[in-house]
């Protein structure tokens, strides 16, 4: 009954009676236990909340009282379990050494979508630490919940690190979920398991009360099946708040309802560049881009290719270094607004932690990254600071900004990533073919739509435009979608190849 409904849908119908809030939560978390729990055995949902049912009954008795008050009212969402809730739920990041630790108060996001009438349905698994702990991680893997796995093919990986989140809601385990990003963690997971995935813009959504990597380039956003959900927890989640000074930048650019910007005609005169410095590298995957550009071109966008986005090349190194410095600098000021009462107090505490219980938190891989983060001095080193200075002139001055002015484009497309690969314990990740990093370290906005399939397997197509284009790249991301419906659910198959 659940499979593929859209809020659209489930709203419709509540006002008509024929569904409540708290049927729908029961239902849901039914479906988590048989689905996620049982059965295939999916690993996506940390744990439930156990306030749900309760909090469903009294948005139903709202609703009946005062009417709604807006599009998630009584929408089961899930939440990545590095954002804050001060409810019976700990936020963890995946670790042992945070396991049934509470925050003192609420993320902003949370705090959002409460207001805004949505349940807090569960929490879901992720990569441990944001997969900001080895060079030989394993994507979806954490020491608290295990290991996340693909619907389409469960010996396959999720992507990271917002595994459990794309999971969810590709096998229909909640409405909608929240995911967050440094680099990739929304949009390939969204892509590698056939959803839409929203990146925003740094500074749209308020980062405080999520576990950080990276306070350049870490952001929440909204992750759905269609377009048209991801628009509406977008509208959500947008807002001032004074304990993330980023979202100061957010003033009269930022919207609370992107449902608006949905035109199925949207790419009519739309230029689009093609980023042709992404292909290459897979025959089946460029076949689906060939094919998705056709379509765009038919529905009347103006083509522009090449559109190269060369400078990525140059990337890898200082964006790691900015990462590094960032990471011990703001996770251990986010450790210390979690009180006296968190287990452990700073990145080192954590190191020594892992180290205690290696058996249990790194029994695959281990803890480089953290290792070489703790080397790092504060963030006002000239190292730190070059290294982000070249990251901007690579990503905006001689990058994304410098090729949109240059063509005159509304976005530029790529491969979102490649299909998934079989997860592996003993080589970890084997990632390829991602475009994630140039709007990740510009701080910019980033949408990926299902694109098709290889040998079964979802493959998306990134939307990346400038600061605060959420809009635009919604209305391009829309259009295609309508002209291609190419979402299928998952079959849970054990393996592709039996």
């Amino acid at each position: 009954m659940l499979e593929e409904l859209t809020i659209t849908e489930l709203q419709a119908q509540m006002a008509a009676g024929e569904l409540t809030a708290r049927a729908l939560t029961e239902k849901y978390l039914e479906r988590i236990e048989q689905i996620d729990r049982q059965g295939p055995s999916l690993n996506a949902v940390l744990m439930v909340n156990p306030e749900a049912l309760e909090i469903a009954a009294a948005l139903d008795d709202e609703r009946q009282e005062k009417g709604v008050r807006g599009p998630l009212h009584g929408i089961p969402v899930l939440l990545k379990d590095n954002l804050d809730t001060a409810d019976q739920m700990p936020t963890t990041a995946g670790s042992l050494a945070l396991a049934g630790s509470i925050a003192p108060r609420d993320a902003y996001v949370t705090e959002k979508l409460r207001k805004a009438g949505a349940i807090i349905l569960g929490k879901t698994n992720l990569s441990e630490w944001a997969n900001f702990r080895s060079t030989h991680s394993v994507s979806g893997w954490s020491s608290l919940g295990g290991q996340v796995r693909n619907p389409y093919a469960l010996d396959r990986n999720p992507c990271g690190s917002s595994s459990g989140s794309a999971v969810a809601v590709a096998a229909n385990l909640c409405a909608v979920a929240i995911g967050t990003e440094t680099d990739g963690s929304i949009i390939c997971p969204s892509s590698i398991n056939g959803i839409v995935g929203l990146k925003p813009t740094v500074g749209l959504v308020s980062r405080s009360g999520i576990v950080p990597i990276s306070h350049s380039q870490d952001t929440a956003g909204p992750m759905g099946r269609t377009v048209a959900d991801t628009a509406v927890l977008l509208g959500a989640l947008t807002g001032l708040d004074p304990r993330d000074p980023a979202t100061a930048s957010s003033v009269g650019q930022r919207h609370t309802d992107y449902t608006q910007f949905l035109q199925a005609d949207g790419l009519q005169g739309a230029r689009i560049g093609v980023a042709r410095n992404y292909f290459g590298k897979r025959t089946a995957v460029d076949q689906l881009l060939e094919e998705a550009i056709e379509i765009m071109r038919q529905a009347g966008a103006e083509i522009v290719d090449p559109a190269n986005l060369d400078t990525v090349e140059q990337l890898s190194e200082p964006e790691m270094e900015v990462l590094l410095y960032e990471f011990k600098a703001d996770l251990n000021e986010y450790l210390a607004q979690r009180g006296p009462d968190v287990p452990v107090h700073s990145l080192a505490e954590i190191i020594g932690f892992n180290e205690q219980n290696r058996e249990q938190v790194m029994p695959w891989f281990g803890q480089e990254i953290m290792l070489m983060a703790q080397e790092k001095g504060p963030l006002t080193e000239e190292a730190y600071r070059q290294a982000r200075a070249e990251c901007l002139r690579l990503v905006a001055t001689e990058g994304l900004d410098a090729v949109l002015a240059e063509h005159k484009l509304d976005a530029i497309i790529a491969p979102s990533n490649h299909p998934a690969w079989l997860t592996d314990w003993v080589n970890g990740d084997r990632y390829s073919g991602g475009s994630s990093a140039i709007t990740a370290v510009a701080g910019y906005p980033n949408i990926t739509v299902p694109a098709g399939y290889v040998f079964g397997l979802p493959v998306g197509i990134s939307f990346m435009g400038g600061a605060y284009q959420e809009p635009t790249l919604i209305r391009l991301a829309y259009a295609f979608e309508q002209a291609t419906r190419l979402r299928r659910p998952p079959q849970y198959l054990p393996t592709l190849f039996a």
